[in-house]
């Protein structure tokens, strides 16, 4: 119960709960389009390589543009950036409603919305993500953080089942309308959002460096933890070999296991169920070794995948995919935790960026390898293999000492924040 009390706790910074109602907000949105995409375009041309070129058109800016973005979040007032993405995005989306509704809509529009969708979203992400730390007292970021992911996983678990009510019950222009009204939301709280103060350079210090000069700075800060890039790393691994052909050839596995396509919706429900308690517990939870007891409770995740893919009873598959989740969720609380932690504020984003385009880096290689090498050795044993490989790969992640050996800071001070309603020269 005292774990539970925590989330209220942390909402009464008033920035933080600004920061939090526009992220709830506009998460929720992004879960329904995540599934309003693919069944539209389904309906559109029921053409799987179109569906495929539409998430590639989305996803390949985000990856390619993460390092750039990292770069102006750190040199431009975060709240600021979040919004004009916001912005942004909401036009895009708005638009895209608006040409369904007419029948005007072609594939070639999909595509360049989602470039530039996926282009925005590489700006927001690393600033969304430094801004957090700069909205609550140090000692409570693992709170914040923790009520972030909360968030994120109970849209994971009804985002595709409202996506799936509004675009075979109505419209697929309601579900991107939806979303669309979603920025404006959040870019509205957003504006109003007083962060903290973050470090600045000292008197007579040298002109900023070039863009590229902030993208190799923020790789140096990566490069001297083995903590961060051995993990992230693993989980690039991870996502490519298990989480991509989860999607892709999941469904066949329900098939060929269980007889019954639907067996697929359960797990991934149970897996969003583990993560929304997972989430919880963290709240509350704070491990001397939060990076490796994070490490080891994410060996849980390909467990529960392997587990459904050879065919265990539907409870048991279920049960396991849900301690996966659960396993996930501690990870990325932790995780997130240290980074604000230990990376210097005003790398924070960079490094963020680093972790989203490493991480991702190799999944739409994954989605795209997933279905021919299948069709050649079999859904099943892609599946397996994936999570037998991934286990290997986050199992690997803890070689490195720091990892193993990275505590929990007690009673941290804060680090050049000032006052919490200080802002930046000009913001």
């Amino acid at each position: 119960m005292p774990a539970l009390l925590a989330p209220a706790r942390v909402l009464r910074h008033r920035d933080f709960r600004l920061l939090w109602l526009a992220n709830s907000a506009s998460v929720i949105g992004d879960r329904i389009v995540v599934v309003a995409i693919a069944l539209f375009v389904i309906q559109l041309t029921g053409s799987a390589t179109d569906l495929g070129l539409v998430l590639a058109a989305y996803t390949l800016p985000l990856i390619g543009f993460l390092l750039v973005g990292g770069v102006y979040a750190d040199r431009l007032p975060r709240h600021r950036v979040v919004v004009a993405t916001d912005l942004v995005r909401f036009a895009l989306h708005a638009l895209l409603a608006v040409l369904i509704v007419t029948g005007e809509i072609r594939i070639w529009q999909l595509v360049v919305i989602g470039v530039l969708y996926g282009t925005a979203e590489a700006f927001y992400q690393p600033a969304a993500t430094g801004l957090l730390p700069q909205t609550v007292p140090e000692d409570e970021i693992q709170a914040a953080n923790a009520m972030t992911t909360l968030l994120q996983n109970v849209a994971e678990f009804a985002g595709p089942a409202l996506a799936t009510a509004l675009v075979l019950g109505f419209s697929a222009a309601t579900a991107f309308a939806l979303d669309a009204a979603t920025f404006l939301v959040s870019a509205a709280l957003i504006v109003r959002v007083r962060p903290r103060r973050r470090e600045v350079e000292p008197a007579g210090a040298m002109a900023p460096p070039s863009v590229w000069g902030d993208v190799r700075a923020g790789f140096a800060e990566v490069r001297s933890r083995a903590w961060v890039w051995a993990t992230l790393a693993a989980f690039c691994v991870a996502l490519f070999v298990m989480l991509a052909p989860l999607f892709v050839v999941g469904p066949l596995v329900a098939k060929e296991q269980y007889g019954d396509l639907a067996v697929f919706g359960y797990v991934l429900a149970a897996f969003g169920a583990g993560t929304i308690a997972g989430s919880l517990w963290a709240i509350g939870w704070r491990p001397r070794h939060p990076m490796r007891d994070g490490m080891i409770l994410a060996l849980l995740w390909p467990a529960g995948i392997a587990v459904y893919a050879v065919g265990a009873p539907l409870a048991v598959a279920v049960a396991a995919m849900a301690v996966g989740g659960a396993g996930v969720a501690l990870f990325e609380v932790w995780w997130l935790t240290a980074l604000a932690e230990r990376i210097p504020p005003d790398k924070l984003s960079r490094v963020t960026s680093y972790d989203w385009m490493v991480s991702l880096g190799l999944l739409p290689l994954g989605y795209v390898l997933a279905g021919p090498v299948a069709e050649a050795l079999g859904a099943t044993e892609v599946l397996l293999g994936g999570a037998v490989i991934a286990f290997a790969a986050l199992a690997l992640g803890l070689l490195p000492k720091d990892t193993r050996r990275f505590e929990r800071r007690e009673d941290q001070p804060p680090v050049a924040l000032g006052d919490p309603h200080a802002q930046l020269p000009g913001v």
